[in-house]
């Protein structure tokens, strides 16, 4: 299932996306962009992030195209509020994305509301990582 998702995986909404270069988000959002993956930060403290405007939620991102995953990069504190927010989106626009929490991300929580939900939930895993064996 993964590696289906990561050879097909053409739009990434990245919640918690940093424009700070030290930040994991910024490195990964760079790769995915890099390899001509198009990225959707969501972060209300940036206009932009890498040149792309930044969308304060996903409420803001365009219903077109299809955000095919997001990426949650958030403290493990928000992820279930994060994943409620993933499934609101997801009644109002009728997109189904994956989700992914990068590492120590994360929680019983909010794996049982997407499960719930009947989202495709990747946990504990560096997007960057898993994409990188596939394409090298």
């Amino acid at each position: 299932m993964m590696n289906e998702l990561l050879k097909n995986l053409k739009t990434v909404a990245i919640i918690g996306c940093s424009a700070n270069k030290y930040r994991t988000s910024y490195h990964i959002a760079n790769y995915l962009k890099e390899n001509g993956i198009r990225i959707f930060p969501v972060n209300p403290n940036y206009e932009q992030v890498l040149g792309v405007e930044c969308h304060s939620s996903l409420d803001e991102i365009p219903e077109d195209p299809t955000i095919d995953l997001v990426d949650i990069f958030r403290n493990s504190d928000y992820t279930a509020d994060m994943v409620r927010d993933i499934i609101a989106w997801s009644e109002k626009t009728g997109q189904k994305p994956t989700i992914w929490t990068q590492l120590d991300v994360s929680t019983d929580e909010a794996k049982s509301l997407a499960e719930n939900a009947r989202f495709e939930y990747i946990e504990n895993e560096c997007l960057m990582v898993q994409h990188k064996k596939l394409v090298s």
